[in-house]
């Protein structure tokens, strides 16, 4: 993935639905996401795998697939790569370029992810979010801590918005990954367009070091 990354996390239950979500990906993909992640975690592989395979018809080679959790489905969607929580033993990694992500709630918990191997981590909660009413915000000091303990790229993810785009990348994240402030938007592929121009723009104000 090359940063700046805008991940999309999938929630079919906010889209409406799964016909919904399709459409809400596809829209999403056009505005600006590059990297999208399946997670379904009540799906049972028989039923993910359709899913996958829609996605991966609306997505096409716009943007990077993975698949949270199933390795299974990832394999047979030929989908770009697998997700798994911080706590998910590791995997072994295909004969064939795929990406390894995970979760990760500490700077502990991020090391030991890079020394497995993990493509990316994604960080998080930052800030309060209603995907995890219940977990505490664990704030920029988080972003900050892991990337400079891991040389691999973070994503941001708790209560993204386009005002806190420039926040996040400046404490070292190399994207964000969002549920509800595309799924949960009106529009999801105007949301998309917004977050990524302000990602866009902050990432290019931090390469020519304005402040």
């Amino acid at each position: 993935m090359i940063p700046p990354v805008l991940m999309l996390v999938t929630d079919r239950g906010l889209a409406g639905g799964e016909a919904a979500l399709v459409d809400a990906v596809a829209e999403a993909v056009e505005g600006g996401v590059n990297a999208v992640q399946l997670r379904e975690k009540d799906l049972p592989a028989v039923e993910l795998l359709p899913l996958a395979l829609r996605l991966r018809g609306v997505i096409r080679d716009r943007a990077f697939l993975v698949i949270n959790g199933s390795l299974e489905v990832a394999f047979a969607d030929e989908a770009d790569g697998v997700h798994l929580p911080e706590a998910a033993p590791s995997v072994e990694r295909p004969p064939r370029p795929f990406l390894i992500g995970r979760s990760v709630h500490s700077r502990e918990a991020a090391e030991h992810a890079w020394t497995e191997c993990s493509d990316y981590l994604i960080a998080g909660p930052v800030y309060e979010t209603q995907s995890h009413p219940g977990d505490a915000p664990r704030g920029l000091a988080l972003v900050e801590a892991i990337t400079r303990a891991v040389a691999v790229p973070v994503l941001a993810i708790g209560g993204i918005t386009p005002g806190r785009v420039e926040d996040v990348l400046r404490a070292g994240a190399s994207g964000v990954a969002v549920i509800s402030a595309i799924l949960g938007a009106g529009s999801a592929g105007a949301a998309a367009r917004e977050l990524r121009e302000a990602m866009q723009e902050a990432w290019d104000d931090a390469k020519r070091g304005v402040s």
